[in-house]
């Protein structure tokens, strides 16, 4: 069977918990069809039943709710010890969760705990026998092969390593109350307090499906209209290289890179942008990329899936033209 943590949000599930369902059913399917259950933990921002009838739909089986003092507020050491409690009472071979700041910390002390292997920000799966996963290293630019033999197998999924999608046959969607006992040990470590935060503005950027990128090639800060009307006509969200900002052609919070943002939209437009392995961290999850830029040895453009050699100056106002031409 296998476990997902899922996180939540006003929405119920948040966006990365319903793509790391689907990247478990999409493991079910290959294991011929293996139960998912979900763990979610604390007070919930939408009722039980609502968020219940959601997972259901994303072919959830059983999601359990695990209530108490103790999950009033996030403790890494805390939610571990509830999701190995629910782990033993189901039998889980397989225990998962979003490769978000909670996922990450519950996992491993999880792992930790049973003393097995974490493999972080998972984007797929090969092998069953032995089970064998591909997972994002060194920012993004590498992908590495992880053997995952000892059970449970415990990883996180990358955000927008698949696409959340509901399942074609529902789960049955039980909700079933869990109210662990936690060991004092656990309770060291807590949120105890908190303000509400800062506007994230990079948040568009990060969620984007759409990305337009503009780095030294763009020339200067008054040389973005075409760039910003490509951005438009594509619904998408506008990202610089580290140069950009450094140089103050654009605020900092739409930086993309080691430093900056990391994005993974279906598309990125990067233009003038050679691709430096700082910045290649923060967009090497798209999807797809195209690179339009003069030099034809530019990293960018080795690894782009598509490129075009040319000014950006030129290219970009004419696939302006094109789009609105063909949009009448």
């Amino acid at each position: 069977m296998i476990l997902v943590l899922v996180e939540t949000d006003a929405s119920g599930a948040d966006e990365v918990s319903r793509e790391t369902i689907t990247f478990a059913r999409n493991l079910s399917a290959a294991g011929g069809g293996v139960p998912i259950d979900a763990v979610v933990i604390g007070d919930l921002p939408v009722p039980a039943e609502s968020l219940t009838d959601q997972l259901a739909s994303y072919g959830v089986r059983d999601v359990h709710h695990v209530t108490g003092d103790a999950f009033s507020a996030y403790g890494g050491a805390s939610w571990a010890s509830a999701v190995v409690s629910v782990r033993e009472t189901t039998g889980s071979v397989v225990v998962t969760a979003g490769g978000t700041p909670r996922g990450m910390e519950v996992l491993a002390h999880l792992a930790a705990r049973k003393g097995v292997a974490m493999a972080a920000n998972v984007v797929s799966f090969g092998g069953l026998s032995p089970f064998t996963v591909t997972r994002q290293v060194v920012g993004g630019a590498v992908l590495e092969e992880m053997v995952l033999d000892e059970r449970p197998a415990v990883f996180t999924v990358a955000g927008h390593a698949v696409e959340a999608s509901p399942a074609e046959a529902r789960g049955d969607g039980r909700l079933v109350s869990v109210n662990p006992e936690v060991d004092t040990a656990d309770l060291v470590a807590r949120v105890v307090s908190s303000d509400p935060p800062a506007a994230d503005l990079s948040g568009g950027l990060k969620s984007a499906r759409v990305v337009v990128g503009a780095g030294r090639g763009a020339g200067g800060a008054n040389k973005f209209d075409d760039l910003l009307e490509l951005t438009s006509l594509l619904d998408g969200e506008l990202g610089v290289s580290r140069v950009v900002t450094s140089l103050g052609w654009r605020p900092h919070h739409e930086q993309i890179g080691q430093t900056g943002s990391r994005i993974s939209p279906d598309l990125y437009v990067a233009c003038g942008i050679s691709g430096a392995i700082q910045h290649w961290a923060g967009c090497s999850s798209a999807k797809t990329i195209l690179a339009i830029n003069t030099d034809a040895e530019a990293p960018m453009v080795s690894k782009a899936h598509y490129a075009v050699i040319g000014d950006l100056h030129e290219v970009v106002p004419a696939i302006n033209e094109e789009i609105k031409r063909r949009r009448g």
